[in-house]
């Protein structure tokens, strides 16, 4: 009988982070599930409450970033950057802003399916984070 109570603790423990990345920032203290793809076709994750979206072009990443209620937050003046892993090396891309709601950088090739991209950026005083894989 511990076998399997203990088979069910250890998946519970992997499966609860796990499904807390696919929710987006809490709203009125309940955690509300981001949409897979944003509204400019790229891939959504959460990064301290923001949802972040990520849109990819063979020449160009972008990211929008928006606040906690999911509206557009400005970033003017702000600067961040991406780690890009793929094919066994890591490039990092260093990220502008671009108005109204963009951190945008130049890749050096486009992205593979199943590159890992590791956003971070400073925003309003603490750091954000967020991780995405091309699809």
């Amino acid at each position: 009988m511990r076998f399997p109570i203990l088979t069910l603790a250890a998946a519970l423990a992997v499966a609860t982070p796990l499904a807390a990345l696919a929710h987006g920032p809490a709203k009125g203290g309940k955690t509300v599930a981001l949409p897979a793809t944003g509204p400019n076709g790229g891939a959504m994750a959460s990064a301290d409450g923001h949802p972040i979206e990520m849109v990819a072009s063979d020449t160009e990443l972008t990211f929008y970033i928006q606040d906690e209620d999911g509206k557009p937050m400005a970033t003017k003046g702000l600067t961040g950057r991406a780690i890009v892993t793929q094919g066994g090396k890591n490039a990092t891309v260093s990220l502008a802003a671009s108005e109204p709601n963009q951190l945008k950088g130049p890749l050096a090739a486009p992205l593979a399916a199943g590159a890992k991209i590791v956003f971070s950026a400073r925003i309003h005083g603490h750091g954000m984070q967020a991780r995405f894989e091309k699809k």
